[in-house]
């Protein structure tokens, strides 16, 4: 697929972050786009976005839709196809996605269950619904957004990152599966794995709404659950809060985590849609999006047996190692 222009794309996610920018830039490249969230006002200021710089002919259309519902997916399906008065789509980015439940260990069964969902079985749904569609315009394109955390099933040292982790590997699974599947049976039809590194986005603010845990609304009790003491102390022994912190300093160090995710990461979510689009077009199956992203992939696929031997995995990253 050299060029977009024409051509209508379905995204998962559209409210913010990487979902926001595929959005903008598809528009902008003459593509009419049907964008879905849980957050309606989000994706329709998307939109909003969106048509400011689109061209002539190009719709972009704006949907309430929990990619962990399938009945609410199918339901996005037929109204995207009424309102932009097609019988396909060309191009499905499944990337809407949520983190929480860390650890397996610890953590709350619903919270596991509910990232899962949406990590997963969002990515499913789409594919399910979808698929015929793509089948029928003859040059579809499937790209599913995993993760680096679809390779390496951790954030590091005393960060375990279980459900959001178990969840890419699987999308990564099942997109590389469907990669023989559709050459095989529906050879109209490629498919893509996107695997994004630290990329500024909402997400860590979106999970925490996802999962009912907005920091502004938290009560001290639900504070001290998300932060219990062995974690309170590493992060009064990094300096990131002071001795015998209030539930308010715990509330703003929440609030300070999640923009910084999203204002200090070393890639823009502009530049990761660009990467993504630009990967699409080439026709890559797998696209690594950020330097982190490749650098990791890079380690582990020359010694996978250090993955998770972390001083072995990231030797020479710093000085004296």
């Amino acid at each position: 697929m050299e060029s977009f222009s024409g051509k209508l794309a379905v995204v998962t996610g559209g409210g913010s972050g990487m979902g926001r920018e595929l959005v903008r830039q598809l528009a902008a490249q003459g593509c009419s786009v049907a964008a879905c969230d849980w957050h309606p006002d989000a994706v329709a200021e998307t939109a909003g976005l969106a048509r400011a710089d689109a061209g002539p002919g190009v719709l972009v259309t704006s949907h309430a839709c929990d990619v962990s519902d399938e009945a609410q997916v199918l339901r996005f399906r037929d109204e995207l196809l009424a309102q932009h008065g097609r019988g396909h789509v060309d191009l499905v980015f499944s990337n809407a996605g949520v983190g929480g439940a860390g650890s397996f260990v610890k953590d709350d069964r619903k919270e596991w269950e509910r990232t899962f969902a949406v990590d997963f079985w969002g990515v499913y749904y789409c594919a399910r619904a979808f698929l015929p569609l793509l089948i029928a315009s003859g040059d579809g394109v499937l790209v599913n957004t995993s993760s680096v955390n679809g390779f390496w099933g951790s954030l590091g040292p005393g960060m375990p990152n279980h459900s959001y982790c178990t969840a890419k590997f699987a999308v990564r699974g099942f997109t590389e599966a469907l990669i023989e599947d559709l050459r095989t049976n529906a050879p109209q039809v490629r498919v893509a794995v996107v695997m994004p590194g630290h990329v500024g986005t909402d997400i860590v603010k979106n999970s925490f709404l996802a999962h009912g845990r907005d920091p502004e609304q938290l009560t001290d009790d639900q504070l001290n659950e998300m932060i219990p003491d062995d974690a309170q102390a590493g992060l009064i022994g990094a300096g990131l809060l002071p001795e015998n912190p209030s539930a308010e300093d715990k509330r703003q160090w929440l609030i300070r985590m999640a923009s910084d995710f999203r204002d200090k990461a070393p890639l823009t979510a502009a530049q990761a849609a660009a990467d993504i689009l630009d990967g699409v077009r080439a026709g890559a199956w797998r696209i690594l999006v950020g330097q982190d992203a490749t650098m990791l992939d890079e380690r582990i696929r020359a010694n996978p047996l250090a993955a998770y031997d972390y001083a072995e995995l990231f030797k020479g990253l710093t000085p004296g190692t």
